[in-house]
């Protein structure tokens, strides 16, 4: 099946422009800031912008905002588009300069002064420049972080037919797609199709794909049975229920493009039906990093002084050592040990082993008691996100004997591994934590797993602070 260039870009993008519109968004209003800023200068001749300059560039990002999106301006990016966008926004930001031109003339009247003219022309101009520029600048860093990402996405197809064969064929010779096709397993070992100078291992049966993507660290697999293989297909989902990884079945595009009623997505230009599958992959994962290390040592400044008390009130309240170091699992089952104060004398576990905390008990002394209420006993964890172990925000690490019990007694239990455990989630600012519905907190993480977004961070993040901490389930 052939591939245009055009279609390959505008695949690839569809997994990042959500977050792309995110960062546009604020581009956009720093730009025009700045536009504003610099031509007050040019006129006025100080950088010092006084307080009703300052009211109407306000006014006049507001409604550049609101016009760009009423001019579909925030919507799937593709480069080669760039002429259509260019005009879009010339006429989005034209209105708005006129909007705001009236605005001040009402208000300002007989004080409108001549040099208030020159502003607002040398505004549009520079507004307008510098959102283009800002937004090239994305387009081309987004470019470069998609070329110079050196841990390309490990693929396996599951089932081999000519669909199957072109996707791989496409992908290994696309390294700037960044994906690379392993092999594939299937129960007939015997090639049904001729690859040619194409050469695609078959890596083991149906029955051999949990082995298969923990020897190979397998990212994602794609299923490219006929439609007429459910069985096959559901025999697959079945052997993956356990293991985070993303899943995509590989779907014959002409069969569908007539569809009213699926919604495909496409990666590197090959339609697939997206069955279980994450956000947080390629620029969307760098943008998580940044967002959890920056703000996690801002936050473990602003805490060190109280962290320093609690640890003083650990040693005093109880013998033995301020943390407690627990190994829980994590992002794509990995294994880490995760920080707290500690709450309970050190041989709490000693003759019952691991125990699901529940309402009543009384293990923790009195000062652990009271940092379980508040939550402050999870400060530490911010040193698991400034070590890349956890983020800040994410479903809550368990430890491995739970999780071998709860990974058949809850539906999609594991794929909430599919991204870093967090220190909060979405899940818990929902009343979702300690002795409660399993089933609902998983269906909590797996929401916030499948509509990550900066935002929604920030959201679970601020309900966190103002009423997350304390909690009637914390103990």
């Amino acid at each position: 099946m052939p591939l245009s260039v055009g279609h390959v870009f505008r695949g690839l993008f569809k997994q990042y422009t959500h977050t792309a519109i995110v960062l546009l968004r604020y581009l956009d209003a720093a730009m025009l800031l700045v536009g504003g800023w610099i031509a007050y200068y040019l006129v006025i001749g100080s950088w010092n912008v006084d307080q009703y300059h300052r009211a109407v560039m306000a006014i006049g990002i507001l409604a550049a905002i609101i016009f760009f999106e009423i001019g579909h301006i925030y919507r799937p990016w593709r480069h080669h588009a760039m002429a259509s966008e260019v005009t879009r926004i010339l006429t989005a930001w034209l209105r708005t300069l006129i909007l705001v031109a009236l605005l001040v003339t009402l208000i300002r009247q007989e004080n409108w002064f001549e040099s208030d003219y020159y502003w607002t022309a040398i505004w549009g101009v520079a507004g307008f420049l510098f959102v283009l520029v800002a937004r090239l600048s994305l387009s081309l860093v987004l470019h470069w972080l998609r070329i110079h990402d050196n841990s390309p996405g490990r693929i396996i197809l599951v089932g081999l037919n000519e669909m199957a064969i072109a996707a791989s064929r496409h992908l290994n010779n696309s390294p700037w797609t960044r994906l690379k096709v392993i092999g594939y397993a299937d129960d007939r070992s015997a090639p049904r199709f001729s690859v040619g100078e194409f050469a695609l291992p078959r890596l083991g049966a149906l029955k051999d794909l949990p082995t298969i993507i923990s020897q190979e660290a397998i990212d994602e697999v794609w299923v490219a049975f006929p439609f007429k293989g459910e069985q096959r297909a559901e025999q697959v989902l079945h052997e993956l229920r356990h293991l985070p990884v993303s899943i995509r079945l590989v779907i014959d595009c002409f069969a569908f493009k007539m569809s009213k009623f699926l919604n495909l997505n496409e990666v590197a230009g090959i339609p697939t039906l997206d069955i279980s599958v994450s956000p947080l992959h390629g620029i969307n994962r760098y943008i998580k990093e940044i967002e959890d290390r920056l703000l996690a040592l801002i936050l473990l400044i602003l805490a060190s002084p109280l962290m320093l008390l609690i640890a003083i009130g650990v040693k005093l309240s109880s013998p033995g050592p301020v943390f407690y170091r627990q190994e829980r699992v994590g992002w794509n089952n990995r294994k880490f040990i995760m920080l707290k104060f500690r709450s309970m004398p050190v041989d709490a576990e000693a003759k019952t082993g691991p125990v699901w905390a529940k309402p009543g008990e009384k293990r923790a002394t009195p000062f652990g008691a009271f940092l379980r209420r508040t939550s402050l006993d999870e400060l530490p964890q911010l040193i698991n996100v400034l070590k890349g172990e956890m983020s800040l925000v994410g479903p809550r690490p368990e430890r491995p004997d739970f999780v071998e019990v709860f990974k058949d007694q809850v539906p999609n239990y594991m794929k909430k591994h599919m991204v870093k455990a967090g220190i909060t989630g979405w899940a818990q600012v929902n009343g979702w934590r300690g002795d409660t519905d399993l089933v609902k907190r998983i269906e909590h993480d797996l929401y916030y797993i499948q509509n990550w977004s900066v935002w929604f961070d920030l959201e679970i993040i601020l309900r966190t602070f103002v009423w997350g901490f304390v909690n009637k389930n914390a103990y």
